[in-house]
């Protein structure tokens, strides 16, 4: 008899521990259901289709160097990105918030594997630079291009802070860049007619920059004007030296591309030492200024152009235009 009811609160128990599991694992399931229907997911119109994102991404990797400005400018610190064209291996003015970041290789060749190593839960590039591998980058994680670059950095801006559901803060910064614009044009007065000649020299070339270009761009919305051969919406015009007077301004503003070689600082020099570059009324008015290329054309973002507009605001203080 004893050694029946023994078995009796054996089984009893052993029973009351299957029914308690089960409980908690249907706990769990209702719990984690629960926890999938709360995320939120987002279908992001692109240049290469439509992309959908779950939930807030936390692992974001960014393939432009002014997609890199606008993710730190909106507080957001991507886990890898593409080196700046220049610097070692970030510009200057974002280094100090780029500290740990994944250094992907150069904007026009990205290292893919690095890419998948780094587990990102989004990544964005540009269809100007990264059209080709789009569908490798797609299998790594949810992946949105913006169309171009040049002188669109505004809209592109937009469009990350869109991605990253922070149209608001988006919109702000923009505001506040806008605004500023438009108070260095009242500073600048009458000097908005003064024509205003941008020149960039790197390796073995030397271009004029025209309206679809990063400071072109930047110009035009406070409303300087452009030499007649620089008022083309177009990108750029290279030039030899036998065509030297369409660089000609009543202000001219030149910035070189140096990677490190010596080849850009080289045809800089060439130039600006030639007896006919010293036959320009540009020269000849001492109105020749020489500013930063990572600020007036290569890093292209958020960052740089308020960098930019603290140029001018600074070359207008001091009466050079």
């Amino acid at each position: 008899m004893r050694t029946k009811r023994l078995f009796v609160l054996i089984t009893v128990l052993a029973l009351s521990i299957v029914l308690t599991a089960c409980a908690q694992t249907n706990q769990a399931t209702e719990t984690q259901s629960t926890t999938d229907a709360n995320i939120t997911t987002r279908v992001i119109e692109h240049a290469m289709g439509s992309t959908e994102i779950k939930g807030e991404p936390k692992r974001i990797v960014i393939l432009t160097n002014e997609g890199t400005e606008a993710l730190l400018e909106l507080g957001v610190k991507p886990v890898g990105a593409v080196k700046s064209w220049t610097g070692n291996p970030w510009y200057s003015h974002i280094e100090k918030d780029m500290e740990g970041v994944e250094n992907l290789g150069d904007e026009s060749q990205v290292n893919i594997e690095a890419i998948a190593a780094l587990s990102p839960d989004l990544i964005i590039g540009n269809k100007m630079r990264h059209e080709k591998i789009y569908d490798q980058l797609s299998q790594i994680a949810p992946t949105v291009y913006s169309n171009t670059l040049r002188g669109e950095w505004k809209e592109n801006f937009s469009f990350y802070a869109s991605v990253l559901g922070k149209e608001e803060e988006g919109q702000e910064v923009i505001k506040k860049f806008d605004d500023r614009a438009a108070e260095l044009s009242k500073l600048a007065g009458d000097k908005l007619k003064t024509e205003v000649s941008i020149v960039r020299f790197m390796a073995g070339k030397t271009r004029i920059y025209l309206g679809d270009t990063f400071s072109g761009k930047i110009l035009k919305q406070i409303g300087f004007a452009r030499p007649a051969s620089q008022q083309s919406e177009a990108f750029t015009n290279e030039i030899g030296k036998e065509r030297l007077k369409e660089a000609d301004g009543q202000v001219m503003f030149y910035f070189t591309y140096e990677t490190g070689n010596g080849e850009g600082t080289a045809r800089e020099k060439e130039w600006i030492e030639d007896p006919m570059f010293k036959t320009l009324e540009v020269v000849k008015n001492n109105k020749v200024y020489r500013v930063d290329d990572a600020i007036w054309n290569t890093a292209g973002g958020v960052r740089a152009a308020n960098l930019m507009l603290d140029d001018i605001e600074k070359f207008l203080k001091s009466n050079k235009f």
